[in-house]
């Protein structure tokens, strides 16, 4: 299966790429990568994970680490990587919750 077809949002193409970096969650390691497209539940980056044991990571979207997402590993293929966001899967179903607590009865 194609990466394109993997993807179930709107998904966004940076030309020449964005550099970003991705870092343990516990904070003991950081590398820069570069974020090939990005959609609303993942991106594909370009970086070689040879030697680290990725499962779930922060991807900092910004050189302060002030913008970020929490992802976890999705595919390899070579040097691209694919990262599902696992923040946006939990707003998701904060925004679920929300709109089934409306209902309730006090």
């Amino acid at each position: 299966m194609a990466a394109s077809e993997r993807r179930k949002g709107v998904r966004v193409v940076f030309e020449k790429g964005i550099e970003v970096s991705i870092m343990a969650i516990d904070g003991t390691w950081r590398r820069d990568c570069i974020m090939q497209d990005v959609t609303e539940t993942g991106a594909r980056l370009r970086d070689s994970i040879e030697g680290l044991k990725l499962k779930e990571f922060f991807l900092l979207l910004s050189s302060t680490g002030l913008t970020y997402r929490r992802c976890e590993l999705a595919w390899v293929n070579g040097e691209e990587i694919g990262a599902k966001s696992v923040t946006a899967q939990i707003e998701k179903k904060k925004r679920t919750g929300r709109s089934h607590n409306n209902n309730l009865e006090v």
